[in-house]
């Protein structure tokens, strides 16, 4: 099992050099990233944006772009369907998004024509290094679906059940998370909790072990379900949290990367190749180990569904 972000790169070195398309690679970040994951053979990049900006990026890097394909494009919108285009027509492994607003890079991948649209409903998770835990902690989904419904939180629980079998959680324990751990008509996160949790009693979700609602301290530490008197295998031991929003989980993960000074990945799950999804502020180290988490992915085939009842007559 994978419990660390160096680990993540570790683990790659048995897979093929894979390459991944930036979509607006005009940041000194998003280019030290990718000449570090060159360096290490995680991934091969092509390039898209400005050509004037890069370049004089490269330079100042030390990144060679003798041998890197880089597409010259000044709209941002037409950058990322460049780079989604070359993952969807095979030039490219890996869609990476790079100094680009989120809504913009979106709309590449679920283009109908050149996007990476796949018949699974796509998701967020972010990949948190919480050292004391002693594991990687899967949030999701804090920056694409907005207020999921009930089954739209199912699938995107086996998206995450999904990227955690990539670092070799082969049952992974989910949390899903409210602001308190008893079911409230009143509060609409507990009564989802309260479903899924049904749902997995009743052999919905494959690979995986899910219960709730949790509030984050019992969802994370063995002590506070203790003291709270919450028992259970997840309680306390969870490896996935399934944020109520995208507020919720948007403002979790920005409050341990800015306030916490922790370590973050983060990539989109369901689209038809993986995809590396980070903020525009995020570091450079950042950037490199959600590339190697999507190169993680492009090598586990996934086969696991949600499993939703139908009437039968």
């Amino acid at each position: 099992m994978i419990t660390t972000f160096e680990q993540i790169t570790e683990a790659t070195a048995d897979y093929p050099l894979r390459t991944v398309a930036v979509a607006v690679a005009e940041k000194k970040p998003i280019i030290e990233a990718v000449k570090v994951a060159m360096e290490m053979d995680i991934a091969r990049p092509l390039l898209v944006g400005r050509r004037e900006v890069i370049e004089p990026l490269a330079q100042e890097v030390g990144l060679d772009l003798a041998e890197i394909e880089l597409i010259d494009e000044a709209d941002d919108l037409q950058a990322a369907r460049q780079a989604a285009l070359a993952v969807h027509e095979g030039r490219a492994d890996l869609l990476m998004k790079g100094h680009i607003h989120t809504d913009d890079f979106l709309r590449a991948i679920l283009d109908k024509e050149t996007g990476l649209r796949s018949g699974y409903i796509m998701s967020h998770i972010f990949i948190l290094e919480a050292l004391d835990r002693g594991r990687l902690t899967f949030i999701t989904d804090g920056a694409m679906n907005i207020a999921p419904d009930l089954i739209t939180k199912g699938d995107i629980i086996m998206n995450a059940v999904y990227l955690a079998r990539c670092f070799g959680i082969n049952r992974p324990k989910v949390g899903v998370l409210a602001a308190v751990e008893v079911v409230n008509p009143k509060m609409p996160a507990t009564l989802d909790a309260a479903a899924l949790t049904t749902m997995a009693a009743r052999d919905q979700f494959p690979d995986c072990i899910v219960d709730g609602p949790f509030a984050l301290d019992d969802a994370v530490s063995a002590m506070a379900a203790e003291i709270k008197g919450i028992k259970g295998e997840v309680a306390g031991n969870c490896d996935i949290l399934l944020v109520p929003d995208i507020e919720a989980g948007n403002i979790l993960v920005k409050s341990f990367t800015f306030l916490a000074n922790g370590r973050v990945a983060g990539v989109l799950v369901g689209a038809a190749a993986p995809v590396i999804l980070t903020s525009r502020a995020d570091s450079a180290e950042a950037r490199l180990y959600s590339m190697a988490t999507a190169v993680l992915m492009a090598n586990l085939r996934r086969s696991e569904r949600l499993k939703i009842g139908r009437v039968h007559f």
